[in-house]
């Protein structure tokens, strides 16, 4: 077993790459690097890319994570007997592809060059009850997309959430923050993250959802803060976009939230401010109220997830 770091991206298939940029830029995306039949688009954080779509029918075709090391990846590749390729992705690096049991591409990759972070250009200075650092100034939220700093989490809909949750755990070390019963005794699902000892991570990483039916959920993208999430919803609000469900803050996480749907219906998300846990976290089990429940903001859509 290696213990991945995070994740890295995820995979989509679309008929129109333009249509797809169009909306990535309004999402709050960079276009990373473009191809005949697939765009790479990232974020401000030095990263390669976070968001790939290749040419082709609407559909979810996978993500990725990323290993500390090439001597990871070849732990994997004596362990399960798959090949280290050279990755022709922006970045390069090496990578190990597998299937999942739910037939979902997921590729782990290391050794990329990385390129130089972005400017964030919304850095605010707040005043709040408790401090008041802002003086002498006003506040001006600039008007345009969020920035998306990088790939949060990504939430797949499984046939069978043991088999899956056994699957990423054996092989990339996951531990959970969350599991979630949709009854006594009947788990649904778990949040879980990566497992990085007294580093702190997000409380997230994977959240495999025992649908009975494989799928893809949705994907979340951090972006720089409140405001920026805020500024970036008028955006998409003004460019005719679908929304799905937000703002709001969830319980489980803790992030501020703001659902999207891409022109071809993946659900796509916003969120700041989440938790950060480390192996003094002890995993958590939950019911399917905290999971759907928020702390403010509407409730959830019967679309969310379908």
């Amino acid at each position: 077993m290696i213990k991945v770091t995070d994740i890295a991206y995820v995979r989509f298939r679309a008929p129109d790459l333009d249509e797809m940029e169009k909306f990535l830029l309004e999402f709050g995306f960079v276009r990373a690097e473009r191809r005949d039949k697939t765009l790479f688009m990232r974020g401000t954080d030095p990263l390669p890319f976070g968001h790939v779509t290749e040419l082709g029918e609407p559909g979810f075709s996978g993500l990725g994570f990323y290993a500390e090391s090439v001597a990871d990846l070849e732990k994997l590749s004596a362990a399960y007997g798959l090949p280290v390729e050279a990755s022709d992705a922006p970045g390069g690096g090496k990578i190990v592809r597998f299937t999942d049991p739910n037939g979902f591409p997921v590729d782990v990759v290391a050794g990329q060059a990385l390129p130089e972070a972005l400017p964030v250009k919304r850095r605010l200075v707040h005043n709040d009850g408790a401090a008041r650092p802002r003086r002498g100034a006003p506040l001006r939220v600039a008007p345009g997309p969020s920035q998306v700093k990088r790939l949060g989490h990504c939430v797949i809909n499984v046939k069978d959430f043991r088999e899956t949750e056994a699957w990423y755990k054996e092989r990339f070390g996951l531990v959970t923050s969350d599991e979630i019963e949709i009854a006594p005794g009947a788990p649904i699902g778990a949040f879980l993250r990566c497992d990085r000892g007294k580093t702190h991570v997000d409380h997230h990483t994977l959240f495999p959802v025992g649908t009975g039916t494989p799928g893809f959920n949705h994907a979340a993208f951090e972006v720089a803060n409140f405001d920026d999430l805020m500024a970036g919803r008028e955006v998409l609000a003004g460019a005719g976009r679908r929304h799905e469900w937000g703002v709001g803050r969830h319980i489980l996480g803790s992030q501020i939230f703001d659902y999207w749907r891409d022109p071809w219906g993946h659900t796509v998300e916003h969120w700041t401010d989440g938790d950060l846990f480390n192996d003094e976290t002890p995993p958590n089990l939950t019911s399917i109220e905290e999971l759907m429940g928020n702390q403010w903001g509407p409730p959830a859509p019967p679309s969310m997830g379908a």
